[in-house]
């Protein structure tokens, strides 16, 4: 039976790109293989694969709502942080009696839980 979660694709304009802001931005490891390019936060199992756009994909386009939750240690201070370097928030930081959350998009309007 399946075992864990290896990647989940995330639809980007120009992958290598993308691969520097999640970098510089978000702190992630980047690793670039070919066509290949993979971002997750350092120590995590799960990666983001940022799919460039190809014609196998039809009509699929970046900048939607991805549905992927991304945890911090310290929401607060994750949050500060982001802010300072630019990063564009699309619901700031929130509290709701279930917790206390933020999207944040990726350049090309994909937004993140966190």
């Amino acid at each position: 039976m399946f075992t864990e979660i290896a990647s989940v694709p995330v639809l980007v304009n120009d992958a290598k790109m993308s691969a520097e802001w999640y970098r510089d931005k978000l702190g992630f490891e980047v690793s670039i293989q070919g066509h290949w390019v993979e971002a997750k936060p350092k120590g995590s199992k799960t990666v983001i694969h940022l799919c460039g756009k190809c014609k196998e994909r039809g009509n699929d386009s970046p900048g939607n709502n991805t549905g992927i939750f991304i945890r911090s240690d310290d929401k607060i201070k994750t949050y500060e942080e982001l802010k300072a370097k630019g990063v564009e928030f699309s619901t700031e930081l929130t509290k709701e009696p279930w917790g206390t959350f933020a999207i944040f998009k990726d350049p090309d309007g994909n937004e993140f839980w966190m």
